[in-house]
């Protein structure tokens, strides 16, 4: 498909970049249109519509308007949905490492259970538009168990599946090395189990968990929560389960960021931003796990228009009836 600027994108994108302009002039801005024109588009779209806008505004980006214009959870949902799917993932990360103490769980949902190339593409960005080296972000806002986990997850080291060397026997052995270096001892040796966990690929995974469950009694996941605890053992949890069961994953993370005392709006922002692409495979998972649905959350956590344009963008990947 041509991505090529100068041909255009369309009338559908011309035509949306002048409903958002005349939203958006004088005094005051018409949110609701500019949430309708930046939902009725996928993620594909949505960078589309970024590209086009930016080419007919004398390289004046989309994201600037918004944040010009919008304030808030609003504004940077906005924001986020303007800029390419890789950019928004490093505006994330960077905005997460603001302020006092990183918020961590934006960073584990982001650099946990990448793939290879995901991750190669993510630190490339993340160079690209702040000149910072990703890993050297890291390492002055971490510390201890997350910190290993994350530089494990950063150095995309999985492995590919290769049935010749991904045997049953190698299952057995990195199955008693993981029990080994937890239960089997006193005090976890974390570094090694991490480096299995990243490095295998999740066909090899399955085989290990189901190992260490016949042999051992539980599961990985038990076994790293008697293992681990806090951040570095939801972390460690969500790495595992990316790669076994993403979309029940993905649906315990959006869960999460409503659990409790208060919404995480940024971790809601991300989830509904980051996985809208997969939407149609993570409702199924959140409807049988919790009876509800992504929108019947999102109207009980927030309001006004960063409600709106939460709902919209994930209606148009699960529409309601």
């Amino acid at each position: 498909n041509d991505m090529s600027p100068d041909e255009g994108f369309g009338p559908d994108i011309d035509n949306s970049i002048q409903e958002i302009e005349e939203a958006t002039k004088g005094w005051g801005s018409n949110a609701k249109k500019v949430i309708e024109e930046v939902s009725s588009f996928d993620a594909e779209g949505r960078y589309k519509l970024a590209c086009r806008y930016k080419e007919l505004n004398e390289g004046k980006t989309l994201e600037e308007l918004f944040k010009k214009e919008f304030t808030g959870n609003f504004e940077r949902a906005m924001r986020y949905l303007a800029m390419p799917p890789h950019e928004a993932e490093c505006a994330m990360i960077r905005k997460a490492c603001k302020g006092v103490g990183a918020s961590t769980n934006i960073l584990y949902s982001i650099l946990c259970g990448r793939t290879n190339k995901e991750m190669e593409i993510l630190k490339k960005t993340y160079f690209r538009l702040y000149t910072k080296d990703l890993g050297k972000l890291l390492a002055s806002e971490l510390h201890g168990d997350m910190e290993r986990l994350i530089f494990n997850c950063l150095q995309a080291s999985e492995e590919e599946y290769d049935p010749q060397f991904h045997t049953s026997e190698k299952a057995i052995e990195d199955a008693e090395t993981i029990h080994e270096k937890g239960q089997g001892r006193w005090g976890t040796e974390e570094r090694g189990i991490f480096k299995i966990l990243c490095a295998s690929p999740p066909e090899h995974l399955e085989k290990i968990n189901r190992v260490y469950a016949d042999k051992y009694g539980y599961t990985l996941w038990k076994a790293m929560e008697k293992e681990l605890g806090g951040n570095a053992e939801k972390a460690c949890l969500f790495t595992i389960g990316m790669k076994l069961k993403p979309f029940e994953t993905i649906a315990d993370l959006i869960k999460s960021a409503c659990a409790g005392f208060g919404t995480d709006e940024l971790l809601l922002t991300s989830c509904v931003v980051r996985y809208q692409y997969v939407m149609n495979h993570v409702m199924p998972a959140h409807i049988e796990l919790y009876g509800k649905t992504v929108q019947d959350r999102i109207r009980h956590e927030t309001g006004g228009n960063y409600k709106d344009i939460l709902l919209a963008v994930t209606c148009k990947a699960w529409p309601e009836e």
